[in-house]
């Protein structure tokens, strides 16, 4: 029986440096600071999420009590709340989620993000209307007319919830490099 033995071989020297200025290795990021960009999203859309939640119970509240009491016709209603809405929906998404100050851009900002929540108010206005005539036709009680309603104003708005945010992310309240 023969045992075959192998010698590793010495490693050579390593390759002298060119002369001149060295340029100074980059610094590595540690596995977490790599993560951070996801871990910064998720809680951009988690400020996100919980502003739209407070300018949709903001909204429905409104819509709910102009509804129910009959004070609106469900599609009136629906414009008065989107608009008592978007207040909050602007202030809280520019300050809290994209950590905007200072003054307001009117052409920038505001006309744009109005402009957005106008289409939103477009597709929600008829999607109540549809809702409110349903539940008309199928005799449905006052509660069952104003869960009806919300239910569409909320699903209409929820449709848009994303497209929303990438346009605010991307294009509204993007980050501006200064030295442009």
């Amino acid at each position: 029986m023969s045992v075959i033995t192998t010698v590793d071989p010495v490693p050579a020297a390593p390759a002298a440096a060119p002369p001149g200025p060295v340029a100074p290795a980059l610094p590595v990021a540690p596995a977490r600071t790599r993560l951070r960009p996801r871990r910064g999203l998720m809680a951009m859309l988690a400020r996100y999420a919980t502003v739209s939640v407070i300018a949709t119970v903001t909204s429905l509240t409104v819509l709910g009590v102009l509804v129910a009491t009959d004070l609106a016709t469900p599609g009136w209603a629906n414009v008065i709340a989107t608009c008592v809405g978007i207040v909050p929906s602007f202030e809280l998404n520019r300050r809290w989620v994209w950590s905007k100050s200072g003054q307001r851009s009117l052409t920038r900002e505001l006309v744009p993000f109005v402009a957005l929540s106008l289409i939103g108010l477009g597709a929600s206005t008829v999607a109540v209307q549809a809702a409110a005539r349903a539940a008309d036709q199928a005799g449905l009680s006052t509660l069952g007319r104003t869960l009806a309603v919300e239910l569409a104003n909320v699903a209409a708005f929820g449709s848009l919830w994303v497209v929303q945010f990438l346009v605010l992310d991307r294009i509204l309240f993007r980050r501006r490099d200064p030295a442009v």
